[in-house]
């Protein structure tokens, strides 16, 4: 299937995949396509991406969980620089997995990419001092479209690898750090999101 190795609806969630591509390298280092629209066309993934977006975040920053709302996008996420533990929440009403979640551990060395469809919710957290994340969006940006859950949230129950803490009933991370001791960084508006339950009030 061209140059790329997908692995199709991670624990059972549809949709959910992550993505390998070949590489080619030798004494001098590597090369090797990062995204190919034949060879996701030949995997059976039919999205066009309008837009590719990057950031930088040090050591315990944690972003999410975040989701739009009126304009969902399907996004394909990578590491350039360091260590990410990166999670999609299933928030399509009517899927027999809703409000589960999976977790892939992305690095610059692995060079695993992780495709997110359109009604999910995603957040990371960063493991190594410092993160480059690349991601392609199937839409652009609209403000004021972005919702949020609680990282935290127990319905959810998401096993954020390294994180130690007790829960406050809310989504503030002033009580938890990794756990060489570095301190969870959340926004305030991360810390501020309701869970899955009063969201979507079921």
């Amino acid at each position: 299937m061209g140059q790329i190795k997908v692995t199709y609806d991670l624990d059972g969630i549809a949709g959910l995949c992550t993505i390998e591509s070949t590489v080619h390298g030798d004494s001098r280092g590597y090369f090797m396509e990062t995204f190919s629209q034949r060879d996701m066309y030949e995997a059976g993934l039919y999205i066009s991406f309008v837009q590719d977006n990057q950031s930088m975040s040090v050591k315990g920053v944690l972003r999410g969980l975040h989701f739009q709302k009126r304009f969902p996008q399907t996004k394909l996420v990578r590491v350039i620089k360091g260590t990410v533990y990166d999670v999609a929440v299933d928030l399509r009403m009517g899927s027999p997995t809703f409000g589960k979640y999976h977790g892939e551990i992305l690095t610059a060395d692995n060079k695993k990419q992780y495709l997110i469809p359109r009604g999910f919710a995603h957040g990371f957290l960063v493991l190594s001092d410092e993160a480059e994340f690349c991601y392609k969006c199937d839409d652009f940006y609209h403000p004021n479209d972005e919702g949020g859950l609680a990282w935290n949230d127990p319905e959810i129950g998401i096993a954020w690898p390294e994180i130690v803490g007790v829960y406050p009933g809310s989504a503030d991370a002033g009580g938890y750090t990794l756990s060489d001791g570095t301190p969870l960084i959340l926004s305030d508006r991360d810390q501020k999101w309701p869970g899955i339950k009063e969201t979507f009030r079921f």
